[in-house]
């Protein structure tokens, strides 16, 4: 068997075999190391084997900045390396704030953007008269004015031929819209009613 110091001169040079001999040679014991030393936080978002693969390669791009002093000296410097890897893992995910699982029909209490344009009340009649319409009229004017949605956007979600056929959708939910919001106050400015 080769020794360490003659794979790493070979390594030095550029041999691409000896650079894989010493992968292959290191790999299993610093696994071993390795192995429950990472923090369980961390193991989550990274797998030790990728540590210690990403670890030797690091090392091995460095091989001309090592010096051999004694026998082992390459596994002990390896370990280091692997080493301050683990500790700076876990310092970066320490840094990280704890996940919070939000529960889906948690509400804010602040206004919502919708609330704060338009008033408590106005948004306690808007959403009564989103309640009238019917649901595609009801599924455009919730996509065009709360999220914001192209025409375009419209029409694929809604199965629309093209954004004109949406436009036309959404301009007649509105304008049906504005006469129920007529209906329980009359004072609502409104474009000519809608018939039926």
């Amino acid at each position: 068997m080769e020794s360490t110091t003659q794979l790493l001169n070979r390594a030095r040079a550029g041999d691409e075999a000896a650079r894989e001999a010493l992968v292959s040679r290191y790999l299993p014991a610093l696994r071993r190391f390795a192995h429950g030393r990472l923090p369980a936080r961390v193991r989550g978002v990274l797998d030790t084997e990728d540590l210690v693969q990403a670890t030797i390669l690091r090392a091995l791009n460095r091989i001309h900045d090592f010096e051999s002093r004694h026998q082992g000296s390459l596994f002990a410097y390896l370990r280091q390396i692997l080493l301050n890897r683990i500790r700076d893992e876990a310092r970066r995910e320490a840094r990280k704030p704890p996940e919070v699982q939000l529960s889906e029909d948690m509400a804010d209490p602040a206004p919502s953007p919708l609330e704060q344009v338009i008033g408590h009340d106005a948004l306690a009649r808007y959403e009564r008269a989103l309640t009238q319409l019917r649901p595609d009229f009801h599924e455009a004017v919730l996509l065009r004015i709360e999220m914001g949605c192209s025409y375009q956007e419209i029409a694929e979600a809604l199965g629309r031929p093209t954004a004109d056929s949406a436009r036309s959708l959404t301009r007649r939910a509105l304008l049906r819209l504005v006469e129920h919001l007529r209906l329980e106050d009359p004072s609502t400015p409104c474009a000519t009613p809608l018939r039926r």
